[in-house]
């Protein structure tokens, strides 16, 4: 096996970012980029609403990552799926024998498809996510190889919106003319990576709070039993800060570097900022995104007291100041932030964040266990069609190439100086000197006019 090239895209709610790592063939990803572009209204609760806007940001992070590999040219991607239209929706199955028989791959294989072949209407089926195994009503956590007539098998079938998977189709296959090599949940990529096994049979709350949606998952005995996507996040908060006349990077500021959460009043410091109105704001509506995240561990069937292990959280969101205080207090639960911690994780660029990047780098590490294929290929000229099929042309000798003689420059005249002139002067002074004198009388007779 060869070390391979691996391009993921995380569609967020925000931003979206991509990442590139090599998989080493003894399970080692080393993470070489990660690269971003804001998002702003092309896409909404985490699902692709302006498919030309989105290519447009999408293209220019894979001009980014190609720069970084020139000249490879990116032809594969695998994409994080996640937003609101993602939840989990709980099937239970059972099969039964004559006799007491051995469990075995193919009986587990056949319940599995069986929960597969569920209907589901207007949605597309991602994962089974085991959540319970009972043979002859006792709960196993390893059903292979135990014995009994009867094995009844529980799962969550993770699903989205017919809808928000073909818009991905369009953005990537037609409008960037890449392959999807595959797709990834999200929230399951992160709980494999950020959650430890005691935590999961424990019991525990993963919170992924993001821009505009939140997504809880509640662990139990080892396996996912409930997830579920709210539509609100903290850009509900910023939103809300807009009211005070502020637009919404402003607001945006204002709620990352001096809002609190817990509704403390921040000390007046000469500024026209209201600070008592401000945080009455944000506390209101953290309260209401608190207060829906706590009544999810109802709606799974729990009570805090049986999630032992607590709350993990992640996202940017998560930074809120006061916001995890106030959670961790309002659930009785104890609380810590989420990061990626793996040592099958090597990062090679300072850049990259392991607690701010870990949506898209789980999504990343969770295509590479899966089998993902390489994603770069050679950027080689094309021939145009029927160049293949030209014969080769035969080469004649060359003929001794025989240099023209150089023709002679003509003669330039030397310009007269004043020397020249003086000895014109003097050797025509010297012709009349030298000529005879005339006899004074042949010179008298020849002035006679007689």
């Amino acid at each position: 096996m060869e070390e391979k090239n691996i391009i993921a895209i995380e569609i967020g709610s925000s931003k979206i970012k991509g990442a590139l790592g090599s998989f080493s063939p003894s399970g080692v990803l080393t993470v070489k980029a990660v690269e971003e572009e804001p998002l702003l209204d092309w896409v909404r609760y985490g699902a692709v609403s302006n498919v030309e806007e989105t290519s447009r940001l999408v293209s220019g992070i894979i001009r980014k990552i190609e720069n970084r590999v020139a000249p490879s040219k990116v032809s594969k991607v695998y994409v994080g799926l996640g937003g609101r239209s993602c939840c989990s929706m709980r099937r239970d199955v059972e099969t039964q024998f004559n006799d007491d028989r051995e469990i075995t791959d193919d009986i587990l294989r056949k319940l599995r498809d069986e929960v597969a072949e569920c209907a589901l209407p207007d949605r597309d089926l991602y994962a089974v996510v085991p959540r319970q195994y009972t043979v002859d009503k006792r709960v196993v956590a390893r059903p292979k190889g135990t014995v009994g007539r009867n094995v009844r098998f529980s799962a969550n079938l993770i699903t989205c919106r017919v809808a928000s998977k073909r818009n991905i189709d369009l953005l990537f296959n037609d409008k960037l003319n890449l392959t999807i090599g595959g797709y990834e949940v999200r929230q399951l990529a992160l709980g494999d990576l950020v959650l430890t096994s005691d935590e999961k049979h424990l019991g525990c709350m993963l919170v992924d709070f993001g821009a505009e949606t939140t997504t809880v998952s509640i662990y139990k005995a080892g396996h996912l039993q409930y997830m579920t996507t709210l539509p609100m996040g903290s850009r509900n908060i910023t939103r809300d800060i807009t009211t005070l006349n502020y637009l919404e990077d402003k607001a945006e500021e204002l709620k990352r570097k001096v809002a609190d959460a817990s509704g403390k009043t921040s000390i007046d410091n000469g500024t026209a900022i209201d600070y008592s109105k401000l945080n009455e704001m944000v506390s209101y509506r953290a309260g209401e995104i608190i207060a829906n995240i706590r009544k999810q561990i109802e709606l799974a069937g729990y009570r805090p007291a049986d999630l032992s292990a607590g709350i993990i959280i992640v996202g940017r969101a998560a930074l809120l100041s006061g916001f995890n205080d106030r959670l961790k207090q309002s659930t009785q639960m104890k609380l810590r932030v989420g990061s990626i911690t793996t040592p099958e994780i090597r990062i090679a660029n300072s850049g990259i964040s392991a607690a701010d990047d870990a949506d898209v780098l789980s999504v990343l590490y969770e295509a590479a266990v899966h089998g993902a294929q390489e994603c770069l290929e050679t950027n080689t000229v094309e021939l145009l069609p029927g160049d293949e099929d030209l014969p080769d042309t035969e080469l004649l000798p060359e003929e001794p190439v025989i240099d023209p003689m150089p023709e002679p420059e003509p003669q330039k005249k030397k310009k007269k100086g004043l020397f020249d002139k003086w000895s014109k002067i003097r050797t025509g002074l010297g012709k009349f000197l030298d000529e005879p004198e005339e006899d004074e009388d042949d010179a008298e007779l020849s002035d006679d006019p007689d």
